[in-house]
């Protein structure tokens, strides 16, 4: 019998899948874990049990399927939970974030993903994302007035990679700004351990500002700008999947761990293309060996995910903003370019994404709510003008 073994190529595909996907988002979940007042030692275990709970995702459906399947946390969710978890309590964000994975497996025990997607205009669910994460293009600059060396430092490093390798621009600029931290003094080095930590369990608490204004809105995001990229990027790279299987599969897991500060598992993108690129396998029908490597160290990063908590923790904070804003900055162009493409929606977009973005909260409930609600009515008058 021929003995396995994994091309060196395959295995850095999967590696590489994971660092970017850490390094481009880590520091947004330690945001929004700290927006609703969890503890380092809280978010070290949320960080491990997202690291174990996206191995399993990953490893569970590469295996079942022989296919290049890559799970992820969804950062535009982490991005929208970074602003609006202020003043809410860590009993109902978890609350918030088992509303949100019941809501995604509905969605795919009743096939009504594609049909829901339909329900509000893509250009609306663009505008509020962008509203979202203006906030964090806004703070990563603003924030070299008084870190000019650091962040000017991490800037310049993101502008030269995305040049010459923009793939791992958010690595490189990652790794420049640990440097710069170190040289500088900046990083409190007595408040790293690389000791293991457990997950707390936090029992769910549901209020129905918190659902409505957070959970609610945070569903969409997840599901307009990771899932369906994401379902997407697999298709384009000819792997076709049942979708209602995926969303079961990741939602039910999410939904599981949520108590133990799974956010999300959601449907890779960016990083899964990483794995279901000819550079992973020359061989379509083996790439699903470098998902099955990204599980394996998906796995690994859940184990030390008590380091990378810390890690974030002993770093400046001008560190994770500047990191986290770069790291979103082709999210939000993005997010600008679709919102506005459609000329006869573009008034209804712009004032969805000002609502958003200017933090307007009524009744508890968030401004990505009523950004959506004000798009919606906006939408539904200027049709009815045009007819």
């Amino acid at each position: 019998m021929r003995a396995f073994s994994l091309p060196l190529p395959t295995l850095l595909a999967g590696f590489v899948g994971v660092l970017v996907g850490y390094a481009s988002s880590a520091a947004i979940i330690w945001q929004a874990a700290h927006a609703a007042g969890a503890s380092p030692e809280v978010i070290a275990g949320w960080m491990t049990m997202l690291g174990i709970g996206m191995g399993v995702s990953t490893l569970v459906l590469t295996l079942w399927f022989r296919a290049p399947v890559l799970t992820a946390w969804s950062t535009p969710g982490a991005a929208l939970l970074a602003t609006s978890l202020e003043g809410v309590s860590l009993n109902e964000a978890i609350g918030v974030f088992m509303f949100a994975s019941a809501l995604i497996v509905l969605c795919g025990v009743t096939g009504l993903f594609a049909r829901l997607m339909k329900v509000i205009p893509h250009s609306l669910a663009a505008a509020m994302l962008a509203g979202i994460l203006l906030r964090f293009g806004l703070q990563a600059f603003s924030t070299m007035q008084d870190h000019l060396l650091l962040c000017g430092g991490m800037f310049i490093a993101w502008l030269l990679a995305k040049a010459v390798a923009p793939r791992y621009a958010i690595v490189v600029t990652l790794l420049v700004g640990l440097l710069l931290a170190a040289v500088s003094g900046n990083i409190a080095t007595d408040a790293v351990s690389i000791a293991p930590v457990l997950p707390t369990f936090i029992a769910p608490h549901f209020t129905f500002s918190t659902l409505l204004g957070v959970g609610l809105p945070f569903f969409l995001v997840t599901m307009a700008s990771q899932n369906a990229p994401g379902i997407a990027t697999m298709q384009a790279a000819g792997y076709r999947l049942p979708v209602s299987t995926l969303m079961v599969v990741t939602g039910g897991i999410a939904l599981l761990l949520a108590p133990f500060g799974v956010f999300s598992i959601c449907i890779a993108a960016i990083t899964a293309a990483i794995c279901q690129s000819p550079d992973a396998h020359p061989d379509a029908d083996k790439r699903w060996l470098a998902a099955a490597a990204a599980g394996g160290f998906y796995l690994l990063a859940g184990v030390a995910g008590g380091s990378i908590a810390t890690l974030l923790t002993a770093l400046p904070e001008a560190w994770v903003v500047m990191l986290a804003g770069l790291a979103l900055l082709g999210t939000i162009s993005g997010s600008l370019w679709q919102a506005l493409v459609n000329e006869s929606e573009r008034d209804a977009t712009v004032v969805t994404f000002l609502v958003t973005a200017s933090g307007f909260a009524l009744w508890g409930i968030s401004s990505a709510f009523w950004g959506l609600v004000a798009g919606g009515v906006s939408v539904w008058l200027l049709r009815r003008r045009a007819v």
